[in-house]
């Protein structure tokens, strides 16, 4: 740690937009799904296989803010060392129920487009006043389409040859060219 991050208690480590006060432990996970069946001698490996959504399990805490001093309590006109347990739980349930993704950043990467799938938190005797809890976060794999309109076959010049692919019932192959030996013996 450089002596700005030390004097200015820069943190690394982001959840959306609520910082840990500690993490103790980061569980990445980047997982390649490869079908099963064969295949084919120099064809595109690429073509079987996909790249499933990161997974990054984060436990982390939170200290306990309240008022700055003890004999009264400044938190009520807006004086205090931060957030409550109670109101980071708050904000972290608000960030998991809004299913709006968000950015993630740790120690080893950033992660882009994330959600809260699971928020595990445990209440005991060591952690009565603090928030201890256990994010599981999924990425979600986020594409764009796009809509292209045609002209109605009505409306086009040569409707019949453009227009889509009709069921015609079935259809026998007739040979087309016959040979001049096949036309000469068909003579005699």
């Amino acid at each position: 740690m450089d002596i700005f991050s030390t004097l200015f208690s820069l943190q690394s480590r982001k959840i959306g937009m609520i910082v840990p006060d500690v993490v103790i432990t980061e569980k990445h996970s980047d997982t390649l799904e490869i079908t099963e069946h064969q295949v084919e001698d120099k064809a595109p490996v690429a073509d079987h296989a996909f790249r499933r959504p990161s997974e990054l399990v984060m436990e982390v805490g939170f200290s306990g803010g309240g008022s700055l001093l003890d004999l009264l309590n400044t938190s009520a006109i807006g004086l205090s060392l931060g957030l409550s347990p109670k109101e980071v739980y708050q904000e972290l349930l608000t960030l998991q129920r809004n299913r709006v993704p968000f950015d993630v950043t740790t120690g080893k990467r950033l992660y882009n487009n994330m959600l809260i799938r699971v928020l595990d938190v445990t209440t005991d005797k060591t952690t009565e006043n603090v928030l201890a809890a256990t994010l599981t976060l999924k990425e979600v794999l986020i594409t764009s389409t796009q809509s292209i309109t045609v002209a109605d076959k009505a409306d086009m010049s040569q409707g019949v040859s453009t227009s889509a692919v009709q069921n015609s019932g079935v259809k026998s192959t007739v040979p087309q060219n016959e040979s001049i030996l096949t036309k000469i013996s068909n003579l005699f």
